[in-house]
């Protein structure tokens, strides 16, 4: 009885909560719907088109996203509405040349807070440093690494690289299918290690050995990580984590695994220094420009979380894209018997001797071996979807006029973003867009299909190390397809590498399997 009083005020309380809220409804449906109204019709952007759902919630394109299917739902609309269309309250897509290089190369726009979901060591990166200004100091600090002069120091360690995988195919003479996004995941890991630390990881030898590397899993794991990070809250992001599952936490581990790797690698290179046992030569590793580099305005030595975070974005960036990439153009020539022969006939006077890869001086005159890259990037570019960017509150000049995006003005505030998966396959351009075709790039109209070609974006924050996966696209497509024609087995098929985006590319499949045969030479 005398809990009494208690529960009565308690039963009250509920009650006058429950009456709260059924006023309190209509008020929200209200509101709602003239929040609809204003984003439909009262809005700037409401002259732009596109669906009406899509200017009322971004919950079109989340959908999207999660279904893994972003950039062909962004390109469905181009077909439909044009080349500028409105796909969330406050977000316009659009594709067209002159409007790309305004906004990312002479505007050089901040980009957005998506960004940030792909932060390593929950700390910024170059490629997650928003701001134009901040982003071009951090970039001078690993810029002179991937000039083509230096990185033509580390040939050595690519040739061996591309060379293990030719006789890891050469073990399995033909008798299994290998699956290579892992394969040459592995060999980018060893690369990019020894351009970064100085040293292989042996990722390769060790997946060869038992099928699996940490590391290479964790790099692999980082995209599907930041996807998921940036559709879930962060409260519901920590208790995703929580799932007892050694698959999926293994997923959510990634970025600290990488971390563990690359902080043992920054403690061995301090150590070295202290020691004064640093290498004179003038190969440098990323790592050693890092170390001592000094940030603008302050002239302060790169902090060690920073410099964890630069190493592990370039661990990512330079591993899972070229991995991917490749193994779609040893896909295309599993296929395509007629473009394997043009290749192998043009790599068969280039090469005498199949185990000695050129230099890439002699690579970069290979007018088919070139073509056949440049198709392959067009098509399987490995990042190429929505470049977001913020249209600034004042421009350059302190104005705070709305920004003229192809005759419409787009208010303070605006997400605009290009795809190069539209590009790429605008018939502008390109006469039968979806047929890889590398024969386009020997004819006349080259340099204006080149306007329209940007696997590694475009502008001041195009990709760093688009260099360095240049060199290994040629040099292992060089030294494999000279060694080995290329065969599918019957699991690899149209429907299993279809394309899924997760802001890079990947097969619907999550595998690519291919046999590779030892040619008769």
């Amino acid at each position: 009885m005398a809990m009494l009083p208690f529960l009565q005020h308690f039963v009250g309380l509920l009650s006058s909560t429950h009456y709260l809220s059924l006023f309190a409804l209509p008020f929200l449906i209200v509101f709602l719907a003239l929040v609809a109204i204003y984003r439909l019709y009262l809005s700037p952007l409401a002259v732009i088109p596109g669906p009406w759902y899509t200017a009322i919630s971004d919950f079109w394109l989340v959908t999207h996203v999660i279904r893994l299917q972003q950039c062909k739902a962004i390109h469905n609309l181009f077909e439909e509405y044009g080349s500028v269309v409105r796909v969330g309250p406050t977000k316009v897509v659009f594709r067209d040349v002159t409007a790309i290089r305004s906004v990312y190369a002479l505007h050089k726009f901040d980009k957005s807070s998506w960004y940030k979901s792909l932060l390593t060591n929950d700390n910024d990166h170059a490629m997650t440093t928003l701001p134009h200004a901040p982003h071009a100091i951090r970039r001078k600090a690993f810029a002179t690494h991937y000039s083509p002069a230096n990185l033509s120091l580390f040939q050595p360690e690519m040739h061996r690289s591309a060379l293990e995988v030719v006789e890891t195919l050469g073990a399995i003479s033909g008798r299994n299918p290998i699956e290579c996004l892992a394969l040459f995941r592995q060999m980018m890991v060893d690369v990019v290690c020894a351009s970064s630390f100085g040293e292989e990881a042996g990722a390769l030898a060790r997946w060869a050995m038992d099928g699996e590397c940490v590391l290479a899993t964790a790099i692999n794991d980082f995209p599907a990580r930041g996807v998921l990070r940036s559709v879930v809250p962060a409260w519901a992001w920590k208790l995703v984590c929580k799932i007892p599952n050694r698959r999926f936490r293994q997923l959510c581990d990634s970025d600290s695994i990488m971390a563990d790797f690359v902080g043992a690698k920054v403690f061995e290179a301090r150590s070295q220094i202290a020691s004064h046992k640093v290498d004179d030569s003038e190969k440098v590793p990323l790592l050693s420009r890092l170390l001592c580099y000094r940030m603008a305005p302050s002239n302060d030595l790169m902090s060690e979380k920073d410099i964890i975070s630069e190493c592990m974005a370039h661990l990512i960036a330079g591993s899972d894209t070229t991995a991917t990439t490749l193994s779609y153009m040893f896909w295309e020539l599993s296929r395509r018997r007629d473009i394997a022969k043009k290749l192998q006939d043009e790599l068969d006077e280039a090469m005498s001797d199949p185990q000695m890869v050129p230099e890439m001086a002699v690579l970069n005159k290979l007018p088919y071996l070139n073509a056949f890259i440049k198709e392959g990037l067009r098509m399987y570019g490995a990042a190429p979807s929505l470049l977001e960017r913020v249209v600034p509150a004042a421009h350059n000049n302190g104005t705070k006029e709305a920004f003229d995006l192809m005759g419409y003005a787009l208010p303070p505030g605006t997400i605009v973003a290009a795809q190069a998966w539209s590009l790429h396959r605008d018939t502008t351009a390109f006469g039968s867009p979806d047929t890889f075709l590398p024969e386009r790039w020997l004819e006349e109209n080259e340099t204006q299909m080149a306007q329209y070609l940007m696997p590694f974006g475009i502008g001041s924050r195009v990709c760093g190390g688009q260099n360095l996966a240049q060199f290994m696209l040629k040099i292992t497509i060089a030294a494999v397809a000279r060694n080995f024609d290329v065969s599918a087995p019957a699991e690899t098929t149209e429907r299993s590498m279809e394309i899924k985006d997760a802001f890079v590319i990947f097969p619907a499949g999550m595998k690519c399997e291919l046999v590779f045969n030892p040619r008769k030479l």
